[in-house]
């Protein structure tokens, strides 16, 4: 028991699997062609969790504010990878995704350690830093997808533009700023409805956890608005990086792989 929470032992934990069996089982009847990749992601899923736990255990116990930040650091490096593959074909375009994650997520969360919104202990530090890592990534990797697509299909009309006489970054601008837009309205609609469709995940953990709702509103609240700032600068860091590799040194748009 935790604060009069009562957590599921691991015999629970056990149990839960028969979930996955009877997803499983669907997608096996429904003849989905999913049910080895579902499989296969539960019990990663599973031995990341348990081995990310005991690893910040020992974050938590013995490395405190440092061990946080190398922490974070290294969310930011997988993070980077992850949302650079979504923009595969667009050249350098892990460095790009990686450089907006880390934008975004080290002023976000520097300006919320700087303004003393949160705490700097580390079991503080690591689940906040992993939220705005999250969407950092998230919001990244749909603005450098849209990249390239425009990239691809809009390429005469990009072109047309060059030999008109603009400048390769004026020529780009609106496909930019389209990519910025996808990118940036997940975030928007899912602060628009907080509250009203689902209860988010840190208001969750903390009523949960036994803390009054109002008090787990405040939290929520900063969780919406650093998430906000934090795929924006993302966003835009990597579509501005992504952008400049897209354009030689003549300003000549690139021949993207299809």
């Amino acid at each position: 028991m935790v604060q009069g929470l009562s957590v599921p032992d691991w015999t629970g934990v056990g149990a839960s699997v028969l979930l996955v069996a009877l997803a499983a089982l669907i997608a096996y009847r429904q003849h989905l062609h999913l049910t080895r990749e579902l499989l296969i992601a539960a019990l990663r899923a599973g031995v990341q969790l348990i081995a990310v736990g005991a690893i910040l255990l020992v974050v938590f116990r013995r490395t405190g504010l440092p061990g946080a930040l190398v922490w974070v650091v290294l969310m930011i490096i997988i993070a980077g990878q992850v949302a650079g593959r979504r923009g595969a074909g667009l050249p350098h375009a892990i460095r790009s995704a990686t450089i907006g994650v880390a934008f975004g997520s080290t002023i976000t969360l520097g300006a919320l350690i700087l303004l003393h919104v949160i705490s700097t202990q580390a079991r503080v530090v690591v689940p906040v830093g992993g939220m705005i890592v999250s969407g950092s990534m998230q919001a990244t990797g749909v603005a450098l997808r849209r990249l390239r697509e425009d990239a691809r299909e809009a390429r005469p009309a990009i072109e047309a533009r060059l030999c008109l006489g603009l400048p390769a970054h004026q020529a780009f601008l609106p496909y930019r700023r389209s990519a910025l837009r996808t990118a940036l309205v997940p975030t928007i609609d899912a602060t628009k409805v907080v509250g009203l469709i689902s209860l988010p995940g840190a208001m969750t953990g903390l009523i949960l956890a036994g803390v009054e709702p109002l008090t787990a509103i405040r939290y929520q609240i900063v969780v919406m608005y650093m998430l906000l700032a934090a795929t924006a600068l993302a966003a835009l860091a990597a579509a501005r990086v992504a952008e400049r590799y897209l354009f030689d040194d003549a300003q000549r748009l690139l021949v993207l792989p299809a």
